[in-house]
């Protein structure tokens, strides 16, 4: 999780005023395990571009992720400062206590984001979807649902909320979660799958076909997909089509002991 949450830091770059050199050159750094030499590039692009945004967010993660959380934390001050009511700075500080491990201490800073900018959906958002990623859907489902009243509308998002209602056994939420992802982006096949699940769980073999479908002509090459299709023809009494499913999920890769066990159901 260290490693994806500093590489992440690259998508949340734009905000800086310097050329984007200094960062490629410390991400750079990062990959090839050189984490020290990436803290010195930054420091010293800093020095020179102190309003760099997206260059102090990236010296965060890379100072946390080194384990010197005492200076990721001076750089977070550094942030706030420079951006007094955003959560950005809370939200890096949530990231850095996240490579230390310490997750209560990162999940009350993602709160504390969401408390200092009461209408952005950013800070409900990050430690709803960090919840999510932590199996807490508890936890996850309140924070989730806060970000979604504050606007935020990404497919991503929907997809964790639909996944989360689905843990909480809300079949109908999970639905809506999942089509409104959709609705932000129709080529989400996560939202899709989303609502496959929703399909199967209630026991309706038509709904889930019709989503495999779907999947099928974003990635022919699904084997997941092909294997649950097989399924739900199965269930539809469609014999014929499912044995060639089966097949077709098998050429593509499907797990073996899968193909088997609807092979033997079939029977």
């Amino acid at each position: 999780m260290g490693a994806l949450l500093v590489a992440s830091a690259i998508a949340l770059l734009g905000s800086g005023c310097a050329p984007p050199g200094a960062v490629d050159r410390a991400q750079q750094l990062v990959r090839m395990h050189r984490e020290g030499e990436a803290v010195v590039s930054l420091r010293a692009h800093l020095a020179k571009h102190p309003d760099d945004v997206g260059a102090r967010r990236l010296l965060v993660r890379v100072l946390a992720f080194t384990g010197d959380l005492e200076a990721a934390k001076v750089e977070v001050a550094e942030l706030e400062r420079r951006l007094p009511n955003d959560p950005v700075s809370w939200i890096e500080l949530g990231h850095a206590f996240e490579l230390t491990h310490r997750y209560d201490e990162a999940l009350a800073a993602y709160d504390t984001a969401a408390s200092v900018a009461p209408t952005s959906p950013a800070g409900s958002r990050e430690g709803g979807m960090r919840c999510a990623r932590w199996g807490e859907a508890e936890e996850a489902l309140p924070r989730l649902e806060e970000a979604v009243r504050r606007g935020a509308r990404d497919a991503e998002l929907f997809h964790a909320l639909g996944l989360v209602r689905v843990h909480m056994h809300d079949l109908d939420g999970a639905a809506v979660a999942y089509e409104s992802g959709l609705a932000a982006d129709p080529k989400s096949t996560e939202n899709l799958l989303g609502l496959a699940t929703v399909a199967v769980v209630r026991g309706d073999p038509a709904a889930a076909l019709a989503a495999y479908d779907r999947i099928l002509v974003r990635k022919p090459t699904y084997a997941g997909a092909e294997l649950g299709r097989a399924w739900a023809l199965a269930k539809l009494r469609r014999t014929e089509e499912a044995k060639r499913a089966l097949d077709h999920a098998e050429e593509l890769g499907a797990p073996r002991e899968n193909i088997a066990r609807q092979r033997a159901d079939l029977k």
